[in-house]
């Protein structure tokens, strides 16, 4: 998907990508740092071409940037919990607020405003459970119109990728 000129955020109009722009996402999500030299001859190309469908990708959004993906146990947040949040009202104003003290919040790893029986689920990273309860005393709860939370500690994690599917059409 590609954002046009004239378009409200959010909105995408459909570009189709080719096989090699496909394949350029893939190997990039499994590894960023790859040198376009390496890139362009697994896409099967010369290394000019592949840097410019690169820019051109990262240019029209399809590429938002590069990380580094560290590991959470030998930084001390090795502790992975999901907590539902309810509001007590969800008018702008509430919702505004959650959104922009959460963004503050260095433990919250992602947050989703979700439908259902409850409004965001939120991914948190603490070092042990001492340091949950701190969050959840200190800096969630201090949050206005928050109604009720519900936590779900993680005990093992089976998969964590942040690589999203690139479809084949």
């Amino acid at each position: 998907m590609v954002k046009s000129r004239g378009q409200l955020p959010g909105q995408y109009t459909s570009r189709k990508l080719d096989k090699i722009d496909r394949n350029i996402l893939k190997k990039l999500q499994v590894d960023g740092r790859i040198s376009n030299v390496k890139l362009a001859e697994m896409v099967h190309l010369s290394p000019t071409p592949c840097l410019e469908r690169v820019k051109r990708l990262e240019k029209e959004g399809f590429i938002k940037g590069y990380v580094a993906i560290l590991d959470p146990r030998m930084l001390d947040a090795a502790l992975v919990s999901f907590i539902e949040v309810s509001l007590g009202r969800t008018t702008t104003r509430a919702l505004d607020n959650f959104r922009r003290v959460i963004m503050e919040m260095d433990e919250v790893q992602e947050c989703h405003m979700v439908a259902g029986g409850f409004d965001y689920l939120i991914k948190v990273r603490t070092s042990d459970m001492e340091h949950y309860r701190r969050f959840l005393g200190e800096k969630l709860s201090s949050i206005e119109d928050i109604s009720a939370t519900h936590t779900y500690v993680v005990m093992e994690e089976i998969k964590a990728s942040s690589a999203v599917k690139v479809s084949e059409h």
